[in-house]
């Protein structure tokens, strides 16, 4: 038995010894096998550097404004009569002043020389466009306030926007309504320009003759204003 024991362990560490020599494989053992990684170089992709001038419809340097000088602004330098009404740009917008304004503003309370032309029983004489009935018209009810109530009219109104125009006043005057009196806040002389981009705005007007005249006429003050329902 113990010489038996004494050859297992003998021939055990020569097989050991065998497969120790075989895997290692010494001098002579084949290279392992290497894996190789080719490296792609990504190719940057450079964007075009958009300049200031391309920004700007003006084609100028929006960093520096220095030695920026604005157009020219020319208004018509016709005397009244003589000039070419603007179509207006919808109905009944206020027309723009084709004529110079020289010597014809600012307008003040004592002296408004608009009037002498565009009074309605003046203009058809002179060829002006004429007042409308709207600008002799007051369209403000009395207003007053009494223990915290707002009136209109003498009537109470608990908010002045949720009565569905029931407050409105209309009150035809003899006179130019005093709240019309300065013609300018609306109606401006229009600038001889050349604008980058062209205003393709059609209007469509109520009334044939619209572009050159108001709707205003007669008592039809609300004949195109919708009173919303309760």
């Amino acid at each position: 038995m113990k010489l038996l024991t004494k050859l297992g362990i003998t021939t055990a560490m020569a097989a050991g010894a065998f497969m120790l020599l075989t895997g290692c494989g010494g001098d002579k053992a084949a290279p392992a096998k290497q894996t190789t990684q080719v490296k792609v170089e990504k190719k940057e992709v450079v964007k075009p550097i958009i300049s200031d001038r391309q920004l700007s419809y003006r084609n100028t340097d929006l960093q520096d404004e220095t030695t920026i000088v604005p157009p020219k602004v020319e208004y018509s330098d016709a005397a009244p009569g003589t000039s070419k009404k603007f179509a207006r740009a919808y109905q009944d917008a206020p027309p723009m002043i084709p004529h110079s304004v020289e010597g014809l503003v600012p307008i003040k309370i004592g002296n408004n020389q608009c009037l002498g032309c565009h009074m309605p029983d003046v203009a058809p004489a002179v060829g002006a466009t004429p007042i409308p009935p709207s600008h002799f018209t007051d369209f403000r009810p009395k207003t007053t306030v009494k223990d915290g109530v707002i009136y209109k009219n003498g009537k109470p109104i608990k908010n002045t926007s949720d009565e569905n125009l029931a407050n409105v006043s209309i009150k035809p005057m003899k006179k130019l309504y005093m709240g019309r009196y300065n013609c300018t806040q609306c109606h401006a002389p229009q600038a001889k320009l050349n604008p980058v981009v062209q205003n393709k705005f059609k209007a469509q007007y109520t009334d044939p003759k619209g572009a050159f005249r108001s709707s205003w006429k007669d008592n039809k003050y609300m004949e195109h204003i919708k009173i919303p329902a309760n």
